[in-house]
């Protein structure tokens, strides 16, 4: 209940303004966040690329309906890019990318035109030695978002897809994309979704992940475990185990600040642990998305309210 109750006030402008005019500690933030700009990002990607962790980047932002805006988005990741690029991070760093951060929402052309900036944001990540993968959002965007991956991969073959295993159809989904050379992240979803599109039962989500799990882990694509449940990253290894994969023909992914000694745990083991990084001004809907999927977080969270400074 209360993590529903925090998904329904992600997208609430007037708790958006009460949690961003707060005396919110410092900390609160830069715990999941590592920062306004760019520079930040690749300062904090540094950090976990030294610690043999791997990272995808996200530059915060979603619900465009402003080309300027999108076109800025764009902009932003070309700039990213290069930055990681220049500091020699691009063999362990990619990008991630929401499109609704690019204009899939604008009317008309909306889908045209976050496919063209997609287009431009995967040109620079090639150029820079590494590559992108597409964000899922709310069940209304999977069709759309699909259709530009499979328009993306026609160039740019290794770039990655997210399924979100709370979704009936994501089972389905994860057959059509393990396939060769696909790179799949598998998560268990973030958005607040309907009864009719979504599990609404956490161990049913859980359930639904093992069974996708192991359609990615038995075909010959790339799974991307992304989880910090504990039994889902034991049942991941198993699966690995039962399917003769080798460390590297898989990862798992996590969020910055959530579980960093698990994440280093598994690094130093011989896994490939990738670090998703996010940064940008635009942070409340995902911080509050992070606290829905971890309500433990939230007396963190309320404590930092409280404290000035």
């Amino acid at each position: 209940m209360l993590g529903r109750a925090l998904l329904s006030v992600s997208r609430s402008e007037r708790v958006r303004h009460l949690v961003e005019t707060a005396p919110i500690s410092r900390n609160v933030v830069t715990r999941f966040v590592a920062g306004n700009g760019p520079d930040d990002a690749v300062r904090a990607s540094q950090a976990l690329i030294q610690d043999d962790l791997k990272v995808t980047v996200d530059h915060l932002g979603e619900d465009t309906l402003d080309r300027a805006h999108a076109e800025a988005v764009r902009d932003a990741y070309v700039d990213l890019l290069a930055k990681l690029s220049d500091a020699g991070l691009t063999g362990a760093a990619e990008v991630s990318v929401k499109l609704s951060a690019i204009g899939q929402a604008l009317p008309g052309d909306g889908e045209k035109i976050a496919l063209e900036f997609a287009q431009a944001i995967c040109t620079a990540a090639t150029r820079t030695g590494t590559t992108v993968t597409l964000d899922m959002e709310d069940h209304t965007t999977t069709d759309s978002t699909l259709s530009i991956l499979a328009d993306l991969r026609k160039d740019f073959p290794s770039t990655g897809a997210v399924l979100q295993s709370y979704l009936y159809r994501t089972e389905a989904d994860c057959r059509d994309l393990a396939v060769a050379g696909s790179r799949v992240r598998l998560c268990k979803g973030a958005y607040n979704e309907p009864e009719s599109a979504a599990y609404q039962d956490s161990a049913a989500v859980d359930r639904s992940y093992v069974r996708c799990l192991k359609v990615l882990m038995a075909g010959p694509g790339y799974p991307m475990v992304a989880t910090h449940d504990p039994r889902l990253i034991e049942i991941a290894g198993v699966l690995a185990a039962q399917n003769r994969r080798e460390q590297g023909s898989y990862e798992y992914q996590m969020l910055y600040g959530v579980r960093p000694d698990e994440q280093r745990r598994l690094a130093r083991a011989g896994e490939t642990v990738r670090v998703y990084v996010p940064y940008g001004e635009q942070w409340y809907g995902y911080l509050m998305r992070r606290l829905a999927e971890r309500p433990s977080n939230v007396s963190f969270f309320i404590r930092a309210l409280l404290t000035k400074g």
